[in-house]
């Protein structure tokens, strides 16, 4: 799939599930679980014993696209080619490393960095990061989305970390185009309760939709 059609298919649907899932099987029904709520892609950290295989795993079995696999917890471009070769059609950082994003640019692959301070976006804007992590989520908060906004109005804006149906919509309202959700989406797994996944991924794009709409 074209890089600018996994960056539309993710902004479109608002929404990446962050899965630290226990290994591929777990990993393939939470993947079940989000496609059925809708959610465009889920993100397999790199924190997953194995996670490499459990990309390679998903990546074959969602091959018409209707899941965007990506890798997480990305730290350097030796784990991203990795990633890229298992799989991952889009690659997520916990901060700012510019071979990382050289890299995913060469092979033409989103690439998402995160970033904690306005030099930092700037910096990764001007290499050429695709989207901007906003990381992490519940440290910074959606006020400081705003701020960035001000002087930043062309920054593409996505949070990972304490992202819940709580605070979803003022992450939208604020100019965010996507956001990361992890536990607060995927709990349920747990406990092998995967339809909890389901029905929280549909109340997460419903919020999302209608903080949209509100901000037009």
């Amino acid at each position: 799939m074209q890089k600018l059609k996994i960056l539309s298919k993710i902004t479109d649907c608002g929404l990446v599930a962050v899965v630290r899932a226990e290994n591929s099987e777990q990993a393939v029904k939470i993947a079940d679980a989000c496609a059925k709520a809708g959610i465009a892609g889920i993100e397999i950290t790199f924190t997953v014993p194995g996670a490499a295989k459990v990309i390679e795993d998903l990546a074959k079995v969602y091959q018409s696209g209707e899941i965007i696999i990506g890798a997480g917890t990305v730290m350097d471009p030796e784990t991203a080619r990795i990633a890229i070769l298992a799989g991952a059609q889009y690659i997520v950082s916990p901060s700012l490393n510019f071979d990382t994003i050289k890299l995913c640019n060469r092979y033409q692959i989103p690439v998402m960095p995160g970033c904690a301070t306005i030099r930092e976006i700037v910096e990764a804007m001007e290499a050429g990061a695709d989207i901007i992590k906003v990381f992490p989520g519940e440290a910074l908060g959606a006020t400081f989305v705003k701020a960035v906004k001000g002087p930043l109005p062309q920054a593409p804006l996505m949070p990972t970390g304490g992202v819940g149906l709580d605070n979803v919509a003022d992450w939208i309202k604020a100019g965010c185009v996507a956001v990361g959700a992890g536990g607060n989406l995927t709990a349920g797994a747990k406990k092998g309760d995967y339809q909890s996944i389901t029905d929280i991924g549909k109340q997460f794009i419903e919020k999302i939709r209608a903080a949209r709409a509100g901000a037009r």
